[in-house]
């Protein structure tokens, strides 16, 4: 039973809303809002998954960190934001009244901005945040801006796919899908059909999205904003697997967010609302015209935003954590440039059991910063899911020569098996 008031030692705080532990959250924001002093309070859907992560993340740290005591873990049907509004008007033993409600999830975006709202807090325009996780909705906002107009057609769980119109290849993918889950390059009526069918298979009643295909250089754009300023903080070049699935394999961090490019696609982010807090989007750049591919309204995960706070040299989740708490950017960002970033990613190529599989690893040599992180234990059995659960390890390469990190990276993965059996 919630209580009707919280105890008097509650004070304003920081609500958090999450679903799965992320290391944004457990190793970016939530140190963050320690070092602001702020009190958290998560609001989850998955409680014990988080008070494991928080614990684990402590003991490889010595006790340091988040843990499980010093933050109030509650809870909650996040994906609903009257339960949201509820749960935090209810209070908890460390968190009363709100300062800031906010997360880094890309499923809970509108219910974060609704929750701040309805407080009286700052924070994302809901329309903004509906309108880009909405696939279908972000490609009819842009057309209707006249910045981009994307062949796509919107399928309904019970539509036919034939008579779209699209032409091939083109993509398709769940209209409110993360992470390239069941997103596919199709070449024709058949293959429309077959991977229509096996998406509907696994995700009963999902509406699907069929547009054309955007080929080009895959970048990201990372932007902070207030509200009132928008920084283009950084960007990546992406390189992902080959067709028909989309799986991120390794990002290098460019020395400058490139343009034209970063400029169109900061029209883009204003046309649809965008502009409060962090923004992780992804475009190609076909012969200096940015177009689109998604539009992410939260951080750059996978270890990305980890390594970015450290190349830029910027206290970048405090810096986010203190817009949602009404604070203005400066109207400049002192960021270091110069700083090379390779984000490599195993793979997993097959299901079964992860037989071997190095250690975690903190290096440097030759000038290079080799930080290994592994993402699955050995012993653990996970199907293949051609997305970045399939992930077995992050190899980040930080340095200042673009040759030395590769050959550092070839190095470390030559040196290196991950065995998976059946």
């Amino acid at each position: 039973m919630n209580e009707a008031a919280p105890p008097n030692d509650a004070c304003a705080g920081l609500i958090v809303l999450a679903r799965n532990p992320t290391d944004s959250v457990t190793e970016g924001f939530l140190p963050a809002a320690a070092r602001l002093g702020l009190p958290v309070a998560l609001l989850t859907d998955q409680p014990d998954a988080h008070r494991e992560a928080y614990g684990r993340y402590a003991r490889e740290r010595g006790g340091g960190g988040p843990l499980p005591g010093e933050l109030d873990i509650v809870p909650c049907d996040v994906l609903d934001f009257r339960a949201v509004i509820a749960r935090i008007a209810a209070g908890t033993s460390r968190v009363g009244a709100p300062a800031a409600v906010f997360t880094n999830s890309d499923h809970l975006q509108a219910q974060a901005a609704l929750a701040a709202g309805y407080f009286g807090l700052p924070g994302k325009d809901w329309r903004a945040a509906y309108r880009t996780k909405n696939k279908a909705e972000l490609r009819r906002a842009l057309a209707a801006a006249g910045l981009d107009a994307v062949r796509s057609a919107e399928l309904a769980p019970d539509d036919d796919p034939d008579g779209h119109g699209i032409p091939y290849p083109c993509v398709l993918k769940p209209r409110e899908g993360v992470a390239s889950e069941d997103v596919f390059l199709v070449a024709d009526d058949a293959e429309l059909a077959a991977r229509c069918r096996e998406i509907r298979d696994r995700r009963p009643g999902a509406a699907l999205v069929l547009e054309e295909y955007l080929d080009g250089t895959l970048h990201t754009l990372e932007t902070l904003g207030d509200g009132h300023t928008l920084h283009p903080l950084a960007s990546f070049r992406t390189d992902i697997s080959p067709p028909p699935h989309f799986i991120e394999e390794r990002l290098r961090l460019l020395p400058e967010p490139p343009r034209p490019a970063t400029d169109q696609v900061l029209t883009q982010l204003r046309a649809l609302g965008v502009g409060f807090g962090a923004c992780h989007t992804e475009y190609v750049d076909q012969g200096g015209r940015a177009r689109i591919i998604e539009v992410n309204y939260r951080a750059i995960g996978d270890q990305c935003d980890l390594v970015l706070a450290e190349a830029l040299d910027l206290p970048l989740f405090e810096l986010v954590l203190r817009t949602h708490l009404g604070e203005r950017l400066p109207r400049t960002l002192e960021a270091r440039r110069g700083v090379r970033v390779r984000m490599e990613y195993v793979c997993a190529g097959r299901d079964g059991v992860l037989k071997a599989a190095p250690d975690a690893h903190l290096g440097e040599a030759d000038g290079v910063r080799l930080d290994y992180r592994p993402l699955r234990e050995v012993g653990e059995r996970h199907p293949l899911y051609r997305t970045n659960r399939d992930f077995l390890g992050v190899l980040r390469a930080t340095g200042r020569d673009e040759e030395r990190i590769d050959a550092a990276v070839r190095e470390f993965l030559a040196a290196h098996r991950w065995e998976i059996v059946p």
